[in-house]
Protein backbone atom coordinates (compact mmCIF):
# COMPACT_ATOMS: atom_id res chain seq x y z
CA UNK A 1 0.00 0.00 0.00
CA UNK A 2 1.49 3.53 -1.14
CA UNK A 3 0.13 6.09 1.26
CA UNK A 4 -0.47 9.83 0.80
CA UNK A 5 -0.21 12.47 3.67
CA UNK A 6 -2.12 15.91 2.84
CA UNK A 7 -1.47 18.50 5.63
CA UNK A 8 1.76 20.08 7.13
CA UNK A 9 0.62 20.87 10.54
CA UNK A 10 0.96 18.48 14.49
CA UNK A 11 -1.39 15.95 13.77
CA UNK A 12 -0.34 15.00 10.15
CA UNK A 13 3.44 15.13 11.54
CA UNK A 14 2.36 12.51 13.72
CA UNK A 15 0.79 10.26 11.81
CA UNK A 16 3.59 10.51 9.56
CA UNK A 17 6.05 9.97 12.06
CA UNK A 18 4.04 6.94 12.98
CA UNK A 19 3.56 5.19 9.22
CA UNK A 20 7.07 5.74 8.87
CA UNK A 21 8.51 4.19 12.44
CA UNK A 22 6.43 1.43 11.13
CA UNK A 23 8.42 0.84 7.88
CA UNK A 24 5.94 2.85 5.23
CA UNK A 25 7.32 5.01 2.77
CA UNK A 26 4.80 8.09 2.27
CA UNK A 27 3.84 10.82 -0.50
CA UNK A 28 3.53 13.47 1.73
CA UNK A 29 2.32 17.20 0.74
CA UNK A 30 2.88 20.47 2.79
CA UNK A 31 2.11 23.86 0.38
CA UNK A 32 5.24 25.27 2.24
CA UNK A 33 8.50 24.99 -0.18
CA UNK A 34 10.38 26.12 2.93
CA UNK A 35 9.21 23.77 5.60
CA UNK A 36 9.81 21.12 2.94
CA UNK A 37 13.64 21.92 2.37
CA UNK A 38 13.56 21.93 6.22
CA UNK A 39 12.70 18.52 6.26
CA UNK A 40 14.86 17.23 3.72
CA UNK A 41 18.02 19.31 5.53
CA UNK A 42 17.00 19.25 9.02
CA UNK A 43 14.94 16.08 9.13
CA UNK A 44 12.41 17.40 11.46
CA UNK A 45 9.25 19.65 10.40
CA UNK A 46 10.34 23.15 11.56
CA UNK A 47 7.08 24.47 12.75
CA UNK A 48 5.18 21.23 14.61
CA UNK A 49 6.84 18.40 16.67
CA UNK A 50 10.38 19.55 16.56
CA UNK A 51 11.39 16.13 18.94
CA UNK A 52 9.87 13.79 15.86
CA UNK A 53 12.57 13.18 13.39
CA UNK A 54 12.52 11.37 9.95
CA UNK A 55 14.06 9.10 7.80
CA UNK A 56 13.67 11.07 5.07
CA UNK A 57 13.89 7.71 2.73
CA UNK A 58 10.56 6.95 3.52
CA UNK A 59 10.02 10.91 2.63
CA UNK A 60 8.71 11.83 -0.71
CA UNK A 61 7.44 15.52 -0.43
CA UNK A 62 6.03 17.61 -2.79
CA UNK A 63 4.03 20.95 -2.71
CA UNK A 64 1.62 19.44 -5.54
CA UNK A 65 -1.37 18.04 -3.73
CA UNK A 66 -2.41 16.72 -7.22
CA UNK A 67 0.91 14.73 -7.44
CA UNK A 68 0.59 13.21 -4.15
CA UNK A 69 -2.94 12.02 -5.12
CA UNK A 70 -2.14 10.23 -7.86
CA UNK A 71 1.02 8.42 -6.68
CA UNK A 72 -0.77 6.90 -3.48
CA UNK A 73 -3.56 3.96 -2.80
CA UNK A 74 -4.54 5.43 0.59
CA UNK A 75 -4.60 9.17 1.30
CA UNK A 76 -4.73 10.40 4.85
CA UNK A 77 -6.41 14.03 4.92
CA UNK A 78 -4.85 15.68 7.81
CA UNK A 79 -5.51 19.56 7.44
CA UNK A 80 -7.65 21.41 9.79
CA UNK A 81 -11.21 21.25 8.76
CA UNK A 82 -11.56 25.63 7.98
CA UNK A 83 -9.30 24.70 4.90
CA UNK A 84 -10.20 21.45 3.28
CA UNK A 85 -12.03 22.99 0.69
CA UNK A 86 -9.38 25.47 -0.22
CA UNK A 87 -7.02 22.53 -0.44
CA UNK A 88 -9.43 20.49 -2.77
CA UNK A 89 -11.74 22.25 -4.69
CA UNK A 90 -9.85 22.92 -7.54
CA UNK A 91 -9.10 19.06 -8.13
CA UNK A 92 -10.02 16.81 -10.69
CA UNK A 93 -13.39 15.51 -10.07
CA UNK A 94 -12.22 11.96 -10.61
CA UNK A 95 -9.01 12.57 -8.44
CA UNK A 96 -10.46 9.54 -6.13
CA UNK A 97 -11.17 6.94 -7.72
CA UNK A 98 -9.75 3.90 -6.73
CA UNK A 99 -8.25 5.71 -3.66
CA UNK A 100 -9.10 4.67 -0.27
CA UNK A 101 -9.28 7.52 2.24
CA UNK A 102 -8.56 8.13 5.89
CA UNK A 103 -9.77 11.12 7.68
CA UNK A 104 -7.52 12.25 10.46
CA UNK A 105 -9.77 15.66 10.86
CA UNK A 106 -11.36 16.33 13.98
CA UNK A 107 -14.43 19.05 12.55
CA UNK A 108 -17.17 19.71 10.61
CA UNK A 109 -16.01 21.81 7.01
CA UNK A 110 -17.43 24.90 8.18
CA UNK A 111 -18.67 26.49 4.44
CA UNK A 112 -20.60 23.83 3.82
CA UNK A 113 -21.59 22.41 7.54
CA UNK A 114 -20.38 18.62 5.98
CA UNK A 115 -18.64 15.78 7.85
CA UNK A 116 -15.43 15.11 5.20
CA UNK A 117 -16.85 11.88 3.64
CA UNK A 118 -20.21 14.36 2.70
CA UNK A 119 -18.31 16.77 0.98
CA UNK A 120 -16.31 13.94 -0.71
CA UNK A 121 -19.42 11.93 -1.95
CA UNK A 122 -21.13 14.74 -3.31
CA UNK A 123 -17.97 16.24 -4.85
CA UNK A 124 -15.76 13.65 -5.69
CA UNK A 125 -17.87 10.77 -5.81
CA UNK A 126 -16.41 9.09 -3.04
CA UNK A 127 -18.08 5.95 -1.57
CA UNK A 128 -18.85 5.32 2.10
CA UNK A 129 -17.24 2.01 1.64
CA UNK A 130 -13.78 3.78 0.72
CA UNK A 131 -13.80 6.23 3.54
CA UNK A 132 -12.07 5.35 6.66
CA UNK A 133 -11.52 7.81 9.95
CA UNK A 134 -8.86 7.67 12.57
CA UNK A 135 -9.37 9.52 15.66
CA UNK A 136 -7.96 9.00 19.42
CA UNK A 137 -7.62 9.43 22.51
CA UNK A 138 -3.73 10.65 21.47
CA UNK A 139 -2.12 14.03 21.32
CA UNK A 140 0.84 14.71 18.48
CA UNK A 141 3.14 16.27 21.57
CA UNK A 142 2.78 12.26 23.07
CA UNK A 143 3.22 10.44 19.81
CA UNK A 144 6.83 12.75 19.18
CA UNK A 145 8.05 11.84 22.66
CA UNK A 146 6.83 7.74 21.76
CA UNK A 147 4.41 7.97 24.82
CA UNK A 148 2.00 4.93 24.54
CA UNK A 149 -1.27 6.00 22.52
CA UNK A 150 -4.04 4.26 21.12
CA UNK A 151 -6.05 4.95 17.80
CA UNK A 152 -9.18 3.99 16.61
CA UNK A 153 -10.17 3.73 12.80
CA UNK A 154 -13.48 3.64 12.25
CA UNK A 155 -14.60 1.74 8.75
CA UNK A 156 -17.73 0.16 7.15
CA UNK A 157 -15.11 -2.43 5.20
CA UNK A 158 -13.85 -4.32 8.13
CA UNK A 159 -11.10 -6.05 6.93
CA UNK A 160 -9.57 -3.14 5.04
CA UNK A 161 -9.85 -1.27 8.49
CA UNK A 162 -8.01 -3.53 10.04
CA UNK A 163 -5.37 -3.25 7.59
CA UNK A 164 -4.73 -0.18 7.93
CA UNK A 165 -4.75 0.10 11.50
CA UNK A 166 -1.87 -2.65 11.32
CA UNK A 167 0.06 -0.12 8.92
CA UNK A 168 0.23 2.12 12.40
CA UNK A 169 0.47 -0.02 14.68
CA UNK A 170 4.02 0.33 16.48
CA UNK A 171 5.60 -0.13 20.29
CA UNK A 172 3.76 3.50 21.08
CA UNK A 173 0.50 3.02 19.19
CA UNK A 174 -1.97 0.43 19.74
CA UNK A 175 -5.17 0.26 17.71
CA UNK A 176 -8.43 -0.40 17.50
CA UNK A 177 -11.26 -0.36 15.03
CA UNK A 178 -14.75 0.41 15.19
CA UNK A 179 -17.92 0.71 12.77
CA UNK A 180 -19.41 3.87 13.60
CA UNK A 181 -18.70 6.43 10.82
CA UNK A 182 -20.84 8.85 11.73
CA UNK A 183 -20.93 9.31 15.31
CA UNK A 184 -17.21 9.07 15.69
CA UNK A 185 -17.13 11.98 13.68
CA UNK A 186 -19.40 14.16 15.47
CA UNK A 187 -18.10 13.09 18.79
CA UNK A 188 -14.45 14.68 17.33
CA UNK A 189 -16.43 17.56 16.65
CA UNK A 190 -18.06 17.98 19.94
CA UNK A 191 -14.96 17.15 21.93
CA UNK A 192 -13.37 20.04 21.04
CA UNK A 193 -15.99 22.49 21.83
CA UNK A 194 -16.62 20.70 25.12
CA UNK A 195 -12.69 21.15 26.00
CA UNK A 196 -12.98 24.70 24.89
CA UNK A 197 -15.95 25.07 27.44
CA UNK A 198 -13.44 23.74 30.23
CA UNK A 199 -10.89 26.35 28.93
CA UNK A 200 -13.36 28.88 29.96
CA UNK A 201 -13.94 27.00 33.31
CA UNK A 202 -10.37 26.83 34.21
CA UNK A 203 -9.51 30.65 32.89
CA UNK A 204 -13.34 31.57 35.08
CA UNK A 205 -11.28 29.94 38.66
CA UNK A 206 -13.76 27.13 38.35
CA UNK A 207 -11.95 23.94 40.54
CA UNK A 208 -11.54 20.10 40.05
CA UNK A 209 -14.85 19.39 41.80
CA UNK A 210 -16.88 21.61 38.89
CA UNK A 211 -14.89 20.70 35.89
CA UNK A 212 -15.73 16.66 36.68
CA UNK A 213 -19.22 17.29 36.87
CA UNK A 214 -19.14 19.23 34.02
CA UNK A 215 -17.45 16.53 31.93
CA UNK A 216 -19.50 14.39 33.25
CA UNK A 217 -22.55 16.09 31.75
CA UNK A 218 -20.97 16.66 28.49
CA UNK A 219 -20.62 12.98 27.95
CA UNK A 220 -24.52 13.21 28.31
CA UNK A 221 -24.77 15.28 25.85
CA UNK A 222 -22.61 14.27 23.45
CA UNK A 223 -23.80 10.59 23.39
CA UNK A 224 -27.42 12.19 23.07
CA UNK A 225 -26.47 14.33 20.22
CA UNK A 226 -24.79 11.12 18.80
CA UNK A 227 -27.49 8.72 19.11
CA UNK A 228 -29.82 11.27 17.08
CA UNK A 229 -27.38 11.53 14.31
CA UNK A 230 -26.70 7.59 14.39
CA UNK A 231 -30.28 6.94 14.26
CA UNK A 232 -30.99 8.69 10.91
CA UNK A 233 -27.80 6.92 9.22
CA UNK A 234 -27.48 3.71 10.82
CA UNK A 235 -29.61 0.36 11.08
CA UNK A 236 -30.67 0.19 14.48
CA UNK A 237 -28.80 -3.46 15.07
CA UNK A 238 -25.06 -0.80 14.45
CA UNK A 239 -26.90 1.63 17.43
CA UNK A 240 -27.22 -1.11 19.63
CA UNK A 241 -23.73 -1.81 18.88
CA UNK A 242 -22.10 1.65 19.80
CA UNK A 243 -20.47 2.05 23.39
CA UNK A 244 -19.95 5.63 24.00
CA UNK A 245 -18.31 4.59 26.88
CA UNK A 246 -15.19 3.60 24.48
CA UNK A 247 -11.98 5.52 24.51
CA UNK A 248 -13.15 7.06 21.00
CA UNK A 249 -16.01 8.85 22.42
CA UNK A 250 -14.87 9.08 26.49
CA UNK A 251 -11.50 9.04 26.44
CA UNK A 252 -11.01 11.21 23.67
CA UNK A 253 -13.29 14.14 25.29
CA UNK A 254 -11.35 13.23 28.94
CA UNK A 255 -7.78 13.90 27.64
CA UNK A 256 -8.89 17.19 25.66
CA UNK A 257 -10.25 18.51 28.19
CA UNK A 258 -7.90 17.90 30.64
CA UNK A 259 -4.64 17.89 28.91
CA UNK A 260 -2.28 20.90 29.00
CA UNK A 261 -1.59 19.98 25.19
CA UNK A 262 -4.80 20.82 24.19
CA UNK A 263 -5.16 23.70 21.88
CA UNK A 264 -8.77 23.84 22.48
CA UNK A 265 -8.76 24.05 26.10
CA UNK A 266 -5.86 26.58 25.66
CA UNK A 267 -8.03 29.06 23.54
CA UNK A 268 -11.29 28.34 26.15
CA UNK A 269 -8.86 29.40 29.26
CA UNK A 270 -8.05 32.71 27.00
CA UNK A 271 -11.68 33.17 26.97
CA UNK A 272 -12.55 32.95 30.39
CA UNK A 273 -9.73 35.05 31.57
CA UNK A 274 -11.02 37.93 29.28
CA UNK A 275 -9.13 37.78 25.87
CA UNK A 276 -11.79 38.53 22.57
CA UNK A 277 -12.18 35.67 20.34
CA UNK A 278 -10.22 37.40 17.72
CA UNK A 279 -6.99 37.68 20.58
CA UNK A 280 -7.04 34.04 21.54
CA UNK A 281 -7.09 33.27 18.21
CA UNK A 282 -4.15 35.39 17.62
CA UNK A 283 -2.40 34.52 20.78
CA UNK A 284 -2.33 31.27 20.17
CA UNK A 285 -1.45 30.95 15.90
CA UNK A 286 -2.81 27.35 15.76
CA UNK A 287 -6.63 25.85 14.82
CA UNK A 288 -8.58 26.06 17.30
CA UNK A 289 -11.41 23.08 15.95
CA UNK A 290 -14.36 23.89 18.43
CA UNK A 291 -14.35 27.60 17.74
CA UNK A 292 -15.51 26.78 14.22
CA UNK A 293 -17.32 23.45 15.41
CA UNK A 294 -19.39 25.56 18.27
CA UNK A 295 -21.49 27.14 15.02
CA UNK A 296 -21.41 24.08 13.09
CA UNK A 297 -23.28 21.69 15.16
CA UNK A 298 -25.63 24.63 16.78
CA UNK A 299 -26.88 24.91 13.25
CA UNK A 300 -27.08 21.45 12.82
CA UNK A 301 -28.60 20.62 15.90
CA UNK A 302 -31.46 23.27 14.59
CA UNK A 303 -32.94 20.34 12.31
CA UNK A 304 -31.31 17.24 14.85
CA UNK A 305 -33.28 19.20 18.15
CA UNK A 306 -31.00 17.21 20.78
CA UNK A 307 -31.09 18.79 24.36
CA UNK A 308 -27.54 20.48 24.47
CA UNK A 309 -28.02 22.89 26.73
CA UNK A 310 -23.43 22.69 27.66
CA UNK A 311 -22.71 23.43 23.77
CA UNK A 312 -25.11 26.01 22.77
CA UNK A 313 -23.79 28.34 25.58
CA UNK A 314 -20.35 27.80 24.58
CA UNK A 315 -21.35 28.45 21.11
CA UNK A 316 -23.38 32.00 22.34
CA UNK A 317 -20.10 32.92 24.23
CA UNK A 318 -17.68 32.35 21.50
CA UNK A 319 -20.86 33.97 18.27
CA UNK A 320 -23.34 35.96 20.31
CA UNK A 321 -21.55 38.47 22.73
CA UNK A 322 -22.73 36.60 25.94
CA UNK A 323 -19.86 36.90 28.70
CA UNK A 324 -18.12 33.80 30.00
CA UNK A 325 -19.46 34.38 33.03
CA UNK A 326 -22.98 34.44 32.23
CA UNK A 327 -22.84 31.49 30.10
CA UNK A 328 -21.21 29.05 32.88
CA UNK A 329 -24.23 30.61 34.86
CA UNK A 330 -26.22 29.07 32.27
CA UNK A 331 -24.12 25.83 32.49
CA UNK A 332 -24.10 25.66 36.34
CA UNK A 333 -28.03 25.43 36.40
CA UNK A 334 -28.25 22.70 33.94
CA UNK A 335 -25.89 20.21 35.24
CA UNK A 336 -26.56 17.22 37.20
Amino acid sequence: MKFGMIGGGSWATALAKILTDNGNTIHWWIRNTNTIATLKKRKHNPHYLGAAYFDTQKLILSCNVEEVIQQSDILVIAVPSAYVIDVLSSLPKDIFNGKKIISAIKGILPVTNQLLNEYLTENFNVSIEDYFSVLGPCHAEEVASEKLSYLTFTGIDDAFATEIALSFRTEYINTNINHDIFGVQYAAVLKNIYALGAGIAHGLEYGDNFLSVYIANCAYEMGGFCRKMVWEKESEEEQKSINYSASVYLGDLLVTCYSLYSRNRTFGNMIGKGYSVKSAQLELNMVAEGYNASKCIYKTNETVQARMPIATAIYQILWENLTAEEGFKIIEGCLQ
